[in-house]
């Protein structure tokens, strides 16, 4: 959600303790957990309804378990939620790798395809049930972190006019270009170069009950993931690099796509009899794709989900990190507002050192991730090791899965065996 809209503001002040701006699952879970805890927390988004849109749809085991924490129920998890058994990893040179996430009957040993049509208006049916005030169709015009008094303020135009809330804190959940990180001056482009991402769902006559595994390709300067999700549906994500551009310059997303998508062989495990269907949807595209923040945290402000910085979505972590940081923001803000004064500044240095305790050794191993894909032989070696090698092979699924520390996949031991002839 971006600055935008037309209008001055009218005489109509509103304070607030904490003002979340996005309503995708990291600010509808971080406002969720502060209502609980007695806050008065107001959330507001820009689109008036869900709307289909480029996002995280594949997503590790360790999501389920972070929104059980949220109190989901296990009957709504079931309608939301498809399990994936293993994530097939197809290189351009042809070989093929099946990750796996543990053991067969572990808590959660799967990993998982979401329908966001159903998973996102939950969470904010889950935030409005604990009295969170949320306000739709609402457009973030500018926003002030330095507002007489401390706090923030933030002009706003809705269906109702152009109003202006204060607040003590400000939450960005608001995405790549998010609002709040441009105030705080600490939105930075993604050192990957840029990219472009692509998603969409296409019908699958197989029924939802069945296991079905996702598949990741690599392309030439790119890959695209199929996830399964609930609804007998796939979604297909696509992310191109700069060398596309042209083409989509002159053919388009949805033409793209589906050259792409007709690309994609059937193999014996997947027959694919989704290639061919018409698309449930238009494609959405997401540019650029992927952004970094100097900071995720200031006096009176802070960053959750992708505004908190996002690498890249091959290894499926956006979904659980943006769930993680908002459990983590919940607790910096509430530490914040209960504490004496001069507990705020503290409270958000505290965010921002979890945050990096949490998440860099995991961006180190996506960054490497990300150097293998750049270089189709490296990849192909290692890919071929990996398939040949199951203690490695199992060691990476639950790297990439969030189920073991990350510092296992840049410990030298697994690399050495990883690359070794």
């Amino acid at each position: 959600m971006g600055a935008g809209g037309t209008g001055a503001a009218t005489d109509i002040v509103t304070s607030k303790s904490v003002v979340v701006v996005g309503g995708g699952p990291a600010g509808a879970v971080l406002a969720t957990y502060l209502a609980r805890a007695a806050l008065e927390v107001t959330l507001v988004e820009r689109a008036p309804a869900w709307r289909w849109r480029a996002c995280g749809v594949f997503s590790s085991p360790a999501t389920m378990a972070a929104l059980r924490r949220v109190g989901l129920a296990e009957t709504d998890l079931a309608r939301v939620a498809r399990a994936i058994p293993a994530m097939r990893l197809e290189t351009t040179g042809g070989a093929v790798v099946r990750l796996t996430y543990g053991a067969a009957g572990a808590e959660h040993p799967t990993a998982v395809g979401f329908d966001r049509s159903a998973l996102d208006p939950l969470l904010l049916a889950t935030a409005r049930a604990a009295g969170v005030d949320i306000r739709t169709g609402v457009t973030v015009r500018s926003v002030s972190l330095a507002a007489p008094g401390g706090g923030a303020e933030l002009d706003l135009v809705g269906p109702d006019g152009a109003t202006r809330l204060t607040a003590r804190i400000v939450v960005g959940a608001d995405g790549a270009n998010s609002s709040v990180a441009r105030a705080a001056g600490v939105h930075r482009a993604t050192r990957l170069g840029r990219r472009v991402g692509l998603s969409h769902h296409l019908p699958d006559p197989r029924i939802d009950e069945l296991a079905l595994d996702g598949r990741l390709r690599v392309l030439r300067d790119g890959y695209v993931g199929i996830a399964p999700v609930p609804g007998r549906r796939v979604n297909i994500g696509i992310v191109l690099g700069r060398t596309w551009s042209a083409a989509l310059a002159a053919r388009g997303a949805d033409a793209v796509a589906a050259e792409i998508v007709a690309g994609i062989p059937p193999t014996d495990n997947d027959p694919a009899p989704w290639r061919g269907s018409d698309p449930c949807e238009r494609v959405a595209g997401a540019a650029p794709l992927g952004v970094r923040v100097t900071r995720r945290a200031g006096p009176g402000w802070l960053l959750v989900g992708d505004a908190a910085g996002f690498l890249d979505p091959f290894t499926g972590e956006g979904l659980h990190r943006a769930l993680v940081s908002a459990e983590l923001g919940a607790s910096a803000v509430r530490a914040a507002l209960d504490g004496p004064p001069g507990d705020g500044d503290r409270a958000m240095a505290a965010y921002e050192r979890s945050m990096r305790r949490r998440f860099a050794t995991k961006d180190a191993v996506s960054t490497l991730v990300q150097l293998f894909l750049a270089r189709p032989a490296l990849l192909e070696y290692a890919a071929r090791r990996l398939a040949a090698r199951p203690g490695v092979r199992a060691t990476m699924g639950l790297v990439m899965g969030d189920l073991v520390p990350a510092s296992r996949g840049l410990d030298p031991r697994f690399l050495a065996a990883l690359l070794a002839p």
